[in-house]
């Protein structure tokens, strides 16, 4: 079978090669998954540059991607969940990713049924935006009844957060381009604040819940809008010793995560709130209950640019330098 492999980490080249390899064998607890579509992210490319080695140190050479889509083509011994031809997707387990291959052997326990109204390219666009969202709920422990901002909500994650969110009870308000008001408050949010006519930290305050898109000086900012007791989840401000916990990562480096991410957590601590950072993991059962409210209200996600896996380098480019208006997929 073709696959794209890393086969060195470089801070200035993200190019996978392309190879052959025999299609893997499975184990009792896993599936093999005939590959259809493949979502193409940051995180890729980030790994190819040697930026998540402190999380998750892949051996080279290493199969690429991390999101996938596709029909069961065999069983293992104990699975009883999944049958050969249901359609699956998956964000990949951590410690075994392979998206972009014709065949990836996976866990039962990482894969969901694909709503029927989703086309294989638009199931490619939700796993790994989707689970992060409800891993960020979890981590805040949010309550139904409750209020969450929503920063830059106008792109790929705030399409998936506003609605999961709706559905879990939450009350939505999110900021981003005016031009993109409607389309955002059609997905179920509450309030829309635009950054180029409104701050958001004059006009909000008592905030529960902040989920951080944007990162850098607008993570302080978010948490000067919030409640005493708040939680913030930051999906692009800096690891903390807390999550090197969570992640089971070895001593060593629960300490030296928790000297980055300290300035994070002295910051929480003077506006008495809860900061935590994420890495999405799979998750089975939170991906089919996404695909049920994906079902039930009939959400379609943004899809930018389809590629062929053989231009898997071009698809990579495409996300760590174009401007995106939704997901890069790879098609088989």
């Amino acid at each position: 079978m073709k696959v794209a492999q890393h086969t060195t980490y470089h801070k200035e080249n993200i190019t996978l090669t392309l190879t052959e390899m025999d299609i893997p064998e499975i184990k009792s607890h896993q599936v093999l998954v005939k590959v259809v579509s493949a979502g193409v992210n940051p995180v890729d490319n980030m790994i190819s540059r040697g930026e998540v080695k402190m999380i998750v140190p892949y051996k080279l050479p290493q199969t690429a991607g991390n999101e996938v889509v596709g029909f069961v083509e065999k069983i293992g011994s104990n699975v009883k969940t999944f049958h050969v031809g249901d359609r699956v997707f998956a964000r990949l387990p951590l410690n075994s990713i392979g998206a972009f291959a014709e065949f990836v052997a996976v866990d039962a326990s990482a894969l969901a049924k694909v709503p029927e109204y989703l086309t294989d390219i638009e199931a490619a666009a939700i796993p790994l935006t989707a689970l992060t969202i409800m891993q960020s709920l979890a981590l805040m422990d949010a309550k139904a009844g409750k209020t969450i901002f929503i920063s830059g909500g106008t792109g790929g994650v705030g399409g998936m957060a506003i609605p999961i969110a709706k559905a879990k009870g939450l009350t939505v308000i999110t900021n981003g381009d005016g031009v993109n008001e409607e389309r955002v408050l059609a997905l179920g949010a509450d309030r829309f604040i635009d950054y180029k006519k409104e701050d958001y930290t004059n006009l909000l305050k008592e905030v529960d819940y902040v989920l951080d898109t944007l990162g850098g000086e607008e993570t302080e900012k978010q948490m000067s809008i919030m409640k005493k007791g708040g939680h913030l989840v930051s999906l692009r401000a800096m690891p903390n010793g807390d999550f090197a916990k969570r992640m089971h990562l070895p001593k060593w480096k629960q300490f030296l995560f928790g000297l980055a991410g300290r300035k994070f957590d002295k910051m929480a601590s003077q506006y008495g709130v809860h900061y935590h950072f994420i890495f999405v993991e799979s998750n089975g059962e939170q991906l089919q209950e996404v695909a049920d409210i994906f079902s039930e209200r009939m959400i379609k996600p943004s899809i930018d640019t389809v590629y062929p896996f053989e231009q898997v380098n071009e698809a990579l480019d495409k996300v760590a330098n174009g401007r995106s208006k939704g997901k890069t997929v790879l098609t088989f």
